[in-house]
């Protein structure tokens, strides 16, 4: 698909965390998600209408890599999710309210130039790396 489409599918992601209480903390309490179906070693979350599991495996959690984008260092691996611009400033005020470091504070990148977006990015508690944005012009979600 080379444009976004207003149809698209959730996706679905498993991630490792080291704590499933925290995990619930953090994806139900600081981030607004809703439960799913969970066992003693994972949990289904909507994040954002897709399905995010966060399964127990503490040997796999940690801190990313870095690599210099428009000036920052951004976390690699990561994830997130594009909303709108409202809902990314109501995140990043839910966020900081909560006591979140920021990886990258929120701001707009690419400023004035295609593809300009506000972004933000943050750590779960198991170290796992998230990024939300938002676009100023949707229909530039893929520009060059």
């Amino acid at each position: 698909m080379s444009s976004v489409d207003s149809a698209v599918r959730p996706f679905h992601l498993a991630i490792p965390v080291d704590n499933i209480a925290r995990a619930r903390e953090f994806y139900g309490d600081v981030l607004g998600c809703s439960e799913g179906r969970s066992a003693e070693e994972w949990v289904d979350w909507d994040f954002y209408g897709h399905q995010l599991v966060t399964h127990l495996a503490p040997e796999q959690t940690g801190v990313a890599h870095h690599n210099p984008v428009d000036g920052h260092a951004v976390p690699v691996p990561h994830f997130g999710v594009v909303l709108t611009m409202e809902n990314w400033r109501e995140l990043a005020d839910r966020v900081a309210a909560k006591g979140i470091q920021f990886v990258i504070e929120p701001h707009v990148r690419f400023a004035g130039k295609p593809g300009e977006q506000a972004t933000m990015f943050f750590y779960d508690y198991s170290g796992n790396a998230l990024e939300f944005k938002a676009f100023k012009d949707l229909s530039q979600l893929f520009a060059s």
